[in-house]
């Protein structure tokens, strides 16, 4: 397939799949096989594998939820970059969650979507190398959509269906998330990365608010203050402290 396609809607190859092991697994198949490019979309009614942070499996019911993976073409940033996209598409994934859900939604970071204290959306990027050169990456996103029982997770996960009473068709919202995303990206290649930092910081969850931090097997409370151009989050406790992703876990 051509890679001219930078001038792609993102979403305008939209493949719906019945049963997946992973939507990111098979976009990156379709990808090395030359039958996806940028802005391919690749939504799945169920995983059975389906890949979270830093090696957690993504639970999700058949047919009830958003599990999408689309391709974005990366090659006009460098590897140390990689927060530029992270950013687009959890800024895209907040704006597609802001039209049905006005208040108390958030950015947890790095990428996570938060109403309240509760997960309703989730995002990992995986990135394709060519040499050192950074020529794609696959942006997974999960988003609990219909589904109102979380094993393990009651306390944690809420979906959009708990939140607004509505059900919702997850393959018509995951196209409409898919233009959220188009958005995002072209505002990053045409008006650059400050703009976009900028929002991201305004939807910080809990900017200007005391949580735990668990480091190694200390546990200290921070004022989460900001994220830095690198994507580090700032937060401050009698002195400054940068910390990068997966250096910390967020206790509460």
């Amino acid at each position: 397939m051509p890679r001219s396609a930078v001038k792609t809607t993102i979403g305008s190859q939209f493949t719906q799949l019945s049963i997946v092991d992973s939507t990111n697994i098979y976009a990156m198949k379709q990808l090395q096989a030359n039958l996806a490019a940028h802005g391919s979309a690749f939504f799945a009614l169920e995983q059975t594998a389906g890949k979270g942070q830093r090696g957690r499996k993504w639970q999700a019911n058949p047919g009830e939820n958003i599990l999408l993976s689309v391709v974005l073409d990366s090659s006009f940033l460098v590897i140390s970059q990689q927060f530029h996209l992270s950013l687009v598409v959890a800024l895209a994934t907040y704006d597609f969650l802001h039209r049905y859900i006005p208040d108390e939604l958030s950015i947890k970071w790095p990428n996570d979507i938060y109403w309240r204290d509760r997960k309703t959306g989730g995002i990992l990027l995986e990135t394709s190398l060519l040499g050192n050169k950074w020529q794609w990456t696959i942006a997974g996103i999960g988003i609990n959509i219909n589904q109102t029982h979380f094993p393990d997770l009651s306390k944690k996960a809420v979906s959009l269906k708990q939140i607004t009473g509505k059900t919702h068709d997850p393959a018509l919202l995951a196209k409409e998330l898919c233009g959220c995303i188009d958005q995002r990206y072209r505002a990053l290649k045409k008006e650059g990365f400050a703009p976009l930092l900028e929002a991201y910081r305004e939807r910080l969850h809990k900017k200007g608010e005391w949580v735990r931090l668990k480091k190694n097997n200390t546990v200290g409370k921070y004022l989460i203050q900001s994220v830095s151009e690198q994507g580090d989050l700032v937060v401050e406790a009698g002195m400054e402290y940068v910390f990068a992703h997966g250096s910390v876990k967020w206790i509460g």
